[in-house]
């Protein structure tokens, strides 16, 4: 049975409620949700490592749905989608293309958070008549040279945690959010928001699905195959965002994609690490529609 606070929230916010709905692409079912209103350029989210629709922040999205639609999908073969997960960086990118193309979309802003931040970076650059601006959130290109020790994501507990097999909420915790008592305090608040959906987490991410995006995300981790150096080619205007000591994917990342990214400016909050869009979601949904507007 749900709380009937929770029940109440639920019914008060679109991202709680919207209806999860299907499209075939390429023979498979993809799952996704629309929210906000129907005029203006969707902007289309693409998600972490073994993240699903679930997972965004209903403050945050309902916040940005109240002046712009959001498009919020599972990848083929990840949690309510049918169908092969992709194994590649340009694999997750094309799958994004081709729903953007099935929904009848001409263009779309990108925000993409973690790994969804990497394949955004490759989205505009394999598609990018389709990608209005950009939205990069504690994310990186792949590998960065000359990362300062005081940036590296050195924790050794970091991906043992990662890829365990059920990721438990001291997990999220952990990688997530920031050590201080504020921030573990605003990351149980967040935890608690994406227990209000009824339907929240019928479909997880099984092992083979995440292990081909951990595949995808290790091969752009040398000097020869990083985005970084490419880049330069990225002619949309973006936006990068993270917290100031992202563990997962070291902060420094974000400078160096703002510097590589001729149109490009960066955002740092306090206290926080990866999941600072969820630590500070109204914040983060303001920026994010001063920048897209």
């Amino acid at each position: 049975m749900v709380p009937v606070a929770a029940a109440v929230a639920a019914q008060a916010s679109p991202t709680l409620t919207a209806a999860t709905r299907v499209i075939k692409v390429d023979g498979a079912d993809i799952a996704y949700r629309i929210i906000g209103p129907q005029e203006g350029t969707p902007l289309l989210l693409l998600n972490r490592f073994r993240g699903t629709m679930d997972h965004w922040d209903p403050v945050l999205i309902d916040r940005i749905a109240a002046k712009r639609p959001v498009v919020m999908f599972d990848q083929p073969g990840f949690a309510r989608s049918s169908g092969t997960p992709p194994d590649a960086l340009p694999a997750f990118a094309l799958s994004a293309a081709k729903l953007v193309r099935a929904l009848g979309l001409q263009q779309v802003d990108v925000l993409g958070f973690s790994m969804g931040g990497t394949v955004a970076l490759q989205m505009a650059l394999d598609h990018p008549e389709l990608v209005r601006t950009l939205v990069i959130a504690g994310s990186g290109p792949g590998h960065v040279p000359d990362i300062p020790a005081a940036f590296a994501a050195s924790n050794a507990q970091v991906w043992p945690t990662a890829t365990k097999p059920v990721n438990e909420d001291a997990d999220f915790l952990f990688l997530f959010f920031g050590q201080s008592a504020a921030s573990q305090a605003l990351g149980k608040a967040y935890l608690a928001r994406l227990q209000q959906r009824p339907d929240a987490f019928a479909r997880q991410v099984d092992a083979a699905a995440w292990q081909a995006q951990l595949k995808s995300a290790m091969a752009a981790a040398t000097p020869a195959t990083s985005l970084l150096p490419r880049l330069g080619s990225i002619k949309q205007p973006t936006l990068v965002a993270n917290g100031n000591n992202d563990i997962m994917v070291p902060t420094y990342a974000s400078y160096a994609m703002q510097q590589a990214i001729a149109d490009a400016r960066l955002v740092v909050y306090p206290d926080s690490g990866h999941g600072f869009l969820f630590q500070y979601p109204e914040d983060f949904a303001d920026e994010v529609l001063r920048f897209v507007r």
